[in-house]
């Protein structure tokens, strides 16, 4: 029987990556003074690149679940950096936007994310960042249309962990 290292699994360095960069980005942003977790980085950017998203439209964006993008943006609206405004064809449905402040931290925040994202690909070459990216791309992709499920004979599921 093939001895299982974790250490070594595709999906156990991802996550790891991951956390490492979200502590990084945390860190970055504290570090300069703002107050913004990364997952309300994350929406926020969703509204930088297009206000007026529907609550459901932000949650799959950010892979969270309604009730908790709900309570960012209830933060977020405390802290000012947003408001809800409600649909004018589905009075039961709230549309997100940015106030001043919030749209103002765009040019604060991102350069602080594009900086530890920087320190985090030290190294690598252009092209090993585009190929990075691909092969994530691909394995999003099959996670996402169910192709490594229980019972799938596909590549992904054949002993590569």
């Amino acid at each position: 029987m093939t001895r299982f290292k974790l250490q070594h699994s595709v999906g156990f360095l991802v996550n790891q990556t991951a956390l490492h960069l979200k502590r990084e980005l945390q860190q970055e942003f504290r570090r300069h003074g703002y107050h913004v977790t990364v997952e309300q980085w994350a929406l926020l950017n969703q509204l930088w690149d297009q206000e007026g998203r529907y609550q459901v439209q932000l949650a799959e964006l950010i892979l969270k679940d309604k009730p908790n993008v709900g309570r960012m943006l209830e933060i977020l609206e405390k802290d000012g950096l947003v408001y809800r405004r409600r649909d004018d064809q589905d009075r039961r449905a709230y549309r997100a936007y940015l106030t001043e402040q919030g749209r103002s931290l765009e040019d604060k925040l991102i350069p602080l994310a594009v900086g530890v994202l920087d320190r985090a690909l030290k190294g690598l070459e252009p092209g090993d960042v585009r190929e990075l990216i691909r092969l994530l791309a691909i394995i999003d992709r099959n996670l996402d249309q169910g192709v490594s499920k229980p019972g799938s004979t596909d590549v992904a599921s054949e002993g590569i962990p």
